[in-house]
């Protein structure tokens, strides 16, 4: 065996760099956490923001830190824990799919990762948490030309929630808060037309669609993850 070979990394070497870079540094939010193995059926969220919230957290991506976006601008606030999947991305296939479905045309990606409202019994007080989270439809939202999907979920194992399995079964009064929060919170009353539309509301495979759509977005647009350590060590030379 050459030299060469004897230094040439091995997959447990990057292994071992990966835990060794996890121990020393807290994750990105975004790009340094799994959607999750078991996704799109059971996925990762990240909370930005919880029921009691007043004023709107959202990612700065560039740091992963959660920042002040805004506050809210009226007395609807969000009816259950707000946050993104990791390692997604609204993107061209989500687009398309938007398109398909609405007969809308000229739609591009929100350029963001893919948003998602948990269900819950339990009151979660404060943001910037992971929760696993089990997709049961969504939205289907458009503001302007941007496709800008909310993924419903429930929280994995919740005692009130956790048995649904399709969002035909959450009670129509948490879908109606849902739509109104959405439908009123970037706009003041006295604004026209409406910038945002909810097109319509589907259901569990539908979600599990949009979902792998926003997965396989995100690694067109930023590459595949699993790659990344080895990314690393040529740029190390």
């Amino acid at each position: 065996m050459s030299d060469r070979d004897q230094t040439r990394p091995t997959a447990d070497d990057d292994q071992k760099l990966h835990e060794l870079l996890a121990r020393l540094f807290q994750a990105h939010p975004w790009h340094g956490i799994t959607s999750g193995q078991d996704a799109p059926e059971v996925v990762n969220a990240y909370i930005e923001l919880v029921p009691t919230d007043t004023v709107k957290y959202e990612l700065d991506k560039p740091s992963g830190h959660l920042r002040l976006d805004r506050p809210q601008r009226f007395s609807s606030l969000c009816p259950t824990p707000y946050g993104f999947i990791p390692q997604t991305f609204c993107g061209e296939s989500v687009a398309k799919l938007c398109e398909e479905r609405t007969g809308h045309t000229g739609i591009r990606g929100d350029g963001d990762p893919m948003d998602i409202c948990v269900l819950t019994e339990k009151t979660i007080t404060h943001a910037f948490l992971l929760v696993r989270a089990v997709p049961i439809g969504g939205l289907r939202m458009i503001d302007g030309d941007e496709a800008d999907d909310k993924i419903v979920a429930v929280l994995e194992s919740d005692v009130a929630f956790g048995q649904i399995k399709d969002i035909a079964d959450v009670p129509q009064g948490m879908i109606d808060r849902l739509r109104h929060y959405f439908l009123s919170y970037k706009q003041l009353p006295q604004e026209a037309p409406r910038r945002v539309e909810i097109a319509d509301v589907y259901g569990r495979t539908e979600a599990h669609d949009v979902v792998e759509r926003s997965i396989a977005d995100y690694r067109s647009r930023y590459g595949a993850p699993e790659k990344r350590i080895g990314e690393l060590r040529r740029l190390l030379g």
